[in-house]
């Protein structure tokens, strides 16, 4: 396919703009899309947690649930985009297409897939995913929207990250903001005006996500995006779909065993009564929309690097991944500091006069916040690794924080120390993740990144 003058002009502020300045500029709307995006999942804990300890509890027992159906999502999504980039990077706009094409169909059939799954054993999931007796029915209810949900949700996140993919993540962040700031408004309404109870949040949760994939396909639909979705054109060639998926794995592997540490944070819990799962619950929240804006940074520099790396410009990916360091860094250590001194106060805002899911959830938080300055490093290293499509270290990288180092500690720091070693696991995991990536990030700069 022939470059268009709006193709070639996309090119040059890819390949030639002033890196830090790019990177920043591609961060601040894929950071306000991750904030939106974590604000509602906090706004449904908000409004749910005025029905009580055990309400709170379901919510944080089904985010297992959306945790898979992220996965898959995001997994189609981030392969979509490293591949998209890199093509794009290499002026193969054909193939960009048909990796944007055949990736979205491939979610929505994997999300009715996962939707038809979760809907015939709704009682089930929920039990394995650490519901109380007394928070079981009230998962239920959440958990039915939130599968009904699924083709949707899952489509929505390659739409996103093919829009990213190109370096445009404001039109991303429209899509995504757009639903989340009604996915706030509706939460008031169907809780506490309609009385809905837990299922009303769930029902908001589907309509704002509807509403961002109408917004997002429009975009495809309108030539907004110099990447083409036609369905006419979708890959007849399963190593096309394999590589997507293959491409997108760490990420599959990421969010994935989000769920299972999630699902094993909550059994380990569970024991000590609903006001430590929902303290627990809160505080994964708040760390999640913290930790969304770094990845917020990481989506801002991955295009860029992908770009680059497929026009072979690897001075500009050291310096991409360099000004991502520097982001997150800053970041990192200022809000650490906030998260420490102000933990108990931000956990009352979620229940506030509970003096248990309090003290448990603010001690959590001062423990998360200690791994915070470090976060940033780990999570582009990963990033990094996985937009240059290095798939084999980037699952390995994907898999510790919440899967090879969680899982152990997980059983091994509550026999020692009970609660506090619940509460302290994930900072535990996270500040070994760390140390685990110094040696990578040295190992892909010197082998795979010379110095230009």
């Amino acid at each position: 396919m022939a470059y268009t003058d709006k193709n070639t002009a996309e090119y040059k502020r890819m390949t030639e703009s002033p890196v830090f300045g790019l990177v920043l500029k591609l961060s601040i709307p894929t950071t306000f899309s991750m904030l939106i995006t974590s604000i509602y999942n906090l706004a449904d804990t908000y409004f749910v947690s005025s029905l009580g300890n055990s309400a709170t509890s379901a919510v944080g027992v089904v985010f297992s649930i959306q945790s898979i159906i992220q996965a898959v999502g995001y997994g189609f999504g981030m392969g979509s985009q490293s591949l998209i980039s890199r093509r794009l990077g290499e002026q193969k706009r054909d193939e960009a297409n048909l990796y944007a094409t055949s990736g979205f169909l491939a979610s929505v059939l994997m999300g009715a897939l996962l939707m038809v799954l979760g809907l015939v054993n709704v009682p089930f999931l929920m039990d394995i995913f650490g519901a109380t007796e007394t928070a079981l029915p009230l998962a239920c209810d959440y958990g039915f929207w939130i599968l009904l949900g699924a083709p949707v949700f899952c489509s929505s996140f390659v739409l996103n990250n093919i829009l990213r993919a190109e370096g445009k993540a404001t039109l991303s962040m429209i899509g995504l903001c757009s639903g989340g700031i009604l996915n706030i408004g509706l939460d008031a309404l169907f809780i506490l005006v309609l009385q809905m109870g837990v299922a009303g949040a769930a029902i908001a949760t589907m309509i704002s996500q509807i509403v961002s994939f109408l917004i997002l396909i429009s975009f495809f639909i309108f030539k907004k995006s110099n990447v083409e979705i036609n369905i006419f054109k979708t890959s007849r060639h399963i190593s096309d779909y394999v590589n997507i998926f293959r491409v997108g794995l760490p990420t599959v592997f990421r969010q994935s065993l989000g769920s299972v540490a999630t699902t094993l944070l909550n059994r380990a819990v569970r024991p000590y009564g609903d006001a430590a799962v929902s303290a627990v619950s809160i505080s994964n929240k708040i760390y999640m929309l913290v930790r969304s804006m770094l990845i917020g940074v990481g989506q801002g520099f991955q295009p860029v690097a992908g770009y680059n790396y497929g026009a072979k410009l690897f001075g500009r990916v050291r310096k991409a991944f360099n000004s991502a360091i520097f982001l997150g860094t800053l970041y990192g250590v200022t809000v650490g500091v906030l998260v420490f001194v102000f933990s108990g106060n931000i956990i009352g805002v979620f229940r506030p006069g509970d003096t248990e899911v309090i003290e448990i959830g603010g001690r959590m938080l001062r423990y998360l916040s200690l791994s915070l300055p470090v976060l940033g490093y780990s999570t582009f290293v990963n990033q990094l690794y996985q937009s240059l499509g290095f798939v084999a270290p980037a699952t390995f990288l994907a898999s510790c924080r919440q899967g090879i180092f969680f899982v152990p500690l997980i059983f091994i720091l509550p026999a020692c120390l009970k609660l506090e070693g619940i509460i302290m696991t994930q900072a535990v995991s996270d500040l070994l993740t760390f140390v685990v990536s110094i040696p990578f990030h040295i190992m892909m700069m010197k082998r795979n990144i010379p110095k230009t």
